[in-house]
């Protein structure tokens, strides 16, 4: 199952021009306390069994991000496989978005 990217230019484009997208972030609450760059945070290891929560977000276009672009493939193979269509991985997670966006951001 193929997972398509979206880099951290597409999405901060599509941030700024407030395109109904949902944002869902896969690291670690302690990841997340220390570099947030918005969006839900469901943890990857509990997606499995709390898909339920992100349903209502089906038909929009799902962005998913962690630190380095991994594990958020995975959370992305995931979702293809219960039904999500318009599903794609932050390129290089949220250290990308740190050397392209916003250098101010911590790396971990």
């Amino acid at each position: 199952m193929t997972v398509e990217e979206v880099t951290v230019q597409e999405l901060k484009e599509l941030l700024d021009n407030d395109e109904p997208v949902y944002l869902l972030d896969v690291r670690e609450r302690f990841e997340k306390d220390l570099v947030d760059i918005g969006g839900d945070l469901i943890p990857l290891g509990q997606l499995g069994s709390r898909i339920s929560e992100i349903e209502s977000n089906k038909e929009k276009p799902v962005i998913i991000y962690c630190r380095s672009g991994a594990r958020s493939a995975e959370a992305c193979r995931m979702l293809l496989a219960e039904g999500f269509q318009n599903v794609r991985n932050l390129k290089g997670g949220v250290l990308k978005w740190a050397d392209d966006i916003d250098p101010s951001l911590p790396k971990y």
